[in-house]
C-alpha cells in the first residue's frame, strides 16, 4: 500500500508541476511582449483550465494521497489561477488588482519557505518575486515592472517545467553538495 501512495504522489507532483509550468510560461510571456501580438490576456484560457482547474484537481489528488505539501500548494495555486482568469475582464482598480497579486504573493512566499526540494522552492520563490513586481507595477502604473515580473514568471515556469520533466526523465533535480575545501572547516 505504501508503494501505491508514493507512486500516486509522484505522478500528481509531476502533473501539478507541468500544469504550473505551462501556466506560468503563458502568463509570463504575455507580460514580456517578447512574442508579437501575444499579451497576458491570451493566457486567460490556459490559466483557467490548466492553471486553475487541472492544478486544483492535482492538488485534491495529492491530498488524497496524503501529500499535504503538494496538495496544499496546488489547491491554493489552482484557486489563484482560476480566480485570476475568471476576473480578467472585470473592471477593477489598479490598487485592487495589485492587492490581489500581493496577497497571492504571500502564498507563494509561504510555499517557498515551507521547504521541499530545491526546484520546487526555486519555482515558488521566482513566482513570489514575479507577483510582488506585478503588484508594485499595478500600484505604481508601471509597465516596466510588469515586464520584469513577467520574466520572473517565465523563469518560474521554466523551473517548474524542468522539475516535472526531470522527474519523468530521471534528470538531476538537486545541486550536489560541495565537500569542505581549503580554508573551510567541516563540523558535524
Amino acid at each position: 500500500m505504501d508503494n501505491d501512495v508514493s507512486a500516486g504522489s509522484g505522478i500528481t507532483t509531476v502533473v501539478g508541476r507541468l500544469a504550473l509550468g505551462v501556466t506560468l510560461l503563458a502568463f509570463g510571456l504575455g507580460y514580456t511582449d517578447v512574442i508579437d501580438g501575444v499579451t497576458v490576456a491570451d493566457a486567460v484560457s490556459i490559466a483557467q483550465y490548466v492553471g486553475g482547474i487541472a492544478l486544483f484537481v492535482a492538488g485534491l489528488m495529492a491530498l488524497r494521497d496524503r501529500d499535504a505539501a503538494a496538495g496544499t500548494a496546488y489547491v491554493a495555486l489552482g484557486a489563484f489561477w482560476f480566480t485570476w482568469a475568471v476576473s480578467a475582464d472585470a473592471s477593477v482598480s489598479d490598487n485592487a488588482a495589485g492587492l490581489f497579486l500581493l496577497l497571492f504573493g504571500l502564498v507563494a512566499l509561504s510555499l517557498t519557505l515551507a521547504g521541499g526540494d530545491q526546484l520546487g522552492q526555486g519555482a515558488y520563490g521566482l513566482f513570489f518575486v514575479s507577483l510582488v513586481l506585478l503588484a508594485i507595477g499595478r500600484f505604481a502604473d508601471n509597465d516596466g515592472l510588469a515586464k520584469v515580473g513577467g520574466w520572473f514568471a517565465v523563469a518560474a515556469g521554466a523551473v517548474a517545467w524542468y522539475a516535472a520533466t526531470a522527474a519523468l526523465a530521471h534528470w538531476p533535480t538537486a545541486l550536489p553538495r560541495r565537500a569542505a575545501g581549503r580554508g573551510v572547516t567541516a563540523t558535524g
